[in-house]
């Protein structure tokens, strides 16, 4: 016997919005087709409509149901990704709702050892942990999906690892294998003392405030009793209230014309070696940071304009820099724009390091110290005040003024930030002025040759 056209099975047709829209309590579950078999919706009593995932457990072939979220918050293209992502699990001989109770289990144990722990916290494992989860790039599983997702630190690679240099040299060492719980305002204010007086009253105060944060952190978490004082923090007072100085002495130094002269006609044949020749350089022309420049790229460069787009610095603002006539015409003598970095390490493929140009000056003051046998030219300039390289910036600086370059235009070759209302209403980028300026101040080193 025929059936007729009314008593045939109706056609199952693919899941939609819309059709999850409408449907109502009461209604049955609604499922996919294709390749997204397995995929359900069902309404509850509330009316709330979730996404499940039916299967056979590959462990004991038993059906099973695995809740993957609630519509809309989860979108059915989303449903579906996490459907796909799923069934991949089952066909390796995973079953997906067993390995969530399993991973639910596991956070319950971590969490009440946690709790049970509080007191056992080293300080090692604190400082571990403000370096992973907030200093560091570090990757977390979305909870909805599993998908592991990338979290940017909150420190730039280089300024991730100097943290991590900075803790484990003083701070972990001192005082890692201590119960963080049990330090005390005396412990913190002996470790920066300690600092200080091997002569490193910066480290002495970047300890310090790396350890405040990475006690801050762990309050926040909740890893101590309610009624916890950050030792790190009462150090601070204390260290603040003693005078102890923990921060650098601003520096003042500036070559004149004449030590410029004698610095210029050194440093072709010094001992610096060639990528740390043409930072000093670009420094002398641009005013830039020598940071800035061990980490320039081609690609930030339009040499035909004349034109460096520096897209991060201190400041965290980025900025056009204007390149002169002699510092467009150095570029080009070794420009290699198939490569990314203008200043890239042989051995590692990645910008050298800013510390290289003070590492070199202590070799060159000191060939008695090192291995390598200088020649006498390429020896630390004598008969001059010391400088640094930092220096050179500031000579920048100060040598625009003394040509007469107006201060605002001046604190703009720096790229430094507008203060207060001016930096708030004057938005003014004196682009054509740097590169007016810049050009004068490159003519004059010039004639200095």
């Amino acid at each position: 016997m025929v059936r007729s056209i009314d008593q045939q099975t109706p056609i199952k047709k693919a899941l939609s919005a819309k059709a999850i829209e409408k449907m109502k309590v009461g209604d049955p579950d609604k499922a996919d087709i294709g390749e997204y078999v397995g995929l359900r919706v069902h309404c509850g009593k509330t009316g709330m409509k979730t996404f499940f995932y039916r299967y056979r457990s590959p462990m004991d072939d038993s059906i099973k149901q695995y809740k993957i979220g609630t519509f809309p918050q989860v979108t059915l293209a989303e449903a579906r990704i996490e459907l796909i992502r799923l069934k991949a699990e089952r066909n390796q001989g995973i079953c997906p709702k067993q390995k969530k109770e399993q991973e639910k289990l596991q956070q319950q144990i971590e969490q009440e050892l946690a709790q049970k722990d509080m007191s056992q916290l080293t300080v090692h494992q604190m400082i571990e942990m403000y370096l992973i989860e907030v200093i560091e790039d570090h990757w977390v599983a979305d909870p909805r999906t599993g998908e592991r997702k990338k979290v940017l630190g909150v420190r730039k690679p280089k300024g991730q690892s100097e943290t991590r240099r900075t803790l484990y040299g003083d701070a972990v060492r001192v005082l890692g294998n201590r119960i963080a719980l049990e330090v005390t305002r005396k412990d913190v204010v002996a470790l920066t003392k300690e600092i200080i007086d091997r002569g490193s009253n910066v480290q002495a105060g970047r300890v310090l405030s790396e350890l405040t944060l990475a006690y801050e952190y762990a309050i926040g978490l909740e890893r101590f009793p309610a009624n916890f004082a950050n030792p790190a923090l009462l150090a601070k007072m204390s260290i603040k209230q003693s005078r102890l100085k923990v921060t650098c002495k601003k520096g003042t130094r500036v070559l004149n014309d004449q030590e410029l002269k004698r610095v210029l006609a050194w440093l072709p044949t010094s001992g610096f070696t060639t990528h740390q020749k043409h930072i000093l350089y670009l420094t002398l022309w641009t005013g830039c940071r020598t940071g800035e420049l061990c980490d320039a790229q081609w690609s930030d460069f339009d040499l035909d304009r004349g034109i460096w787009h520096l897209k991060a610095s201190k400041n965290s603002t980025e900025r056009y820099v204007q390149l002169s006539t002699q510092c467009v015409n150095f570029l080009y003598t070794f420009y290699k724009p198939d490569q990314k970095y203008l200043f890239a390490s042989g051995r590692t493929g990645l910008p050298i390091q800013q510390k290289s140009l003070s590492e070199m000056k202590w070799q060159l003051k000191n060939p008695e110290k090192v291995q390598t046998k200088y020649r006498p030219e390429q020896l630390w300039l004598e008969n001059m005040d010391d400088w640094n390289p930092h220096d050179l910036r500031r000579t920048v600086r100060t040598g625009l003024s003394r040509l007469g370059c107006p201060t605002d235009i001046a604190e703009a070759v720096l790229g430094h930030s507008k203060k207060g209302i001016e930096g708030t209403y004057n938005l003014h980028n004196y682009e054509a002025e740097c590169a007016e300026w810049l050009q004068k101040w490159a003519d004059h080193m010039e004639k200095l040759i």
